[in-house]
């Protein structure tokens, strides 16, 4: 999977950049978890300022940004979320 999502970049930002492309591409959204007892849509994915990858969360009109390796996955995952994992690893 890294090899997927990594190839042709050349340093880690580009990295990075690759696995946001292939999370975007493959996590099936939205779907609903749970983010400090309250639950919430997940909209999308994005790339923020800082290169993080981040899963926009919304309850209401309130939308919040929770960087993907910090957000509880539910039971049953969505499809695609073998691809946090992978990255979750990846970082090591």
């Amino acid at each position: 999977m890294t090899e997927q999502a990594t190839v042709d970049c050349y340093n880690e930002s580009e990295q990075v950049t690759g696995w946001f492309t292939t999370i975007d591409e493959h996590l099936a959204v939205p779907f609903e978890t749970t983010v400090l007892g309250v639950t919430v849509t997940v909209e999308r994915v994005e790339l923020d300022h800082s290169e993080r990858i981040v899963a926009i969360c919304r309850r209401g009109r309130d939308r919040q940004a929770v960087a993907i390796l910090d957000l509880p996955l539910p039971t049953p995952t969505p499809q695609g979320a073998e691809w946090i994992e992978a990255y979750r690893r990846w970082l090591g």
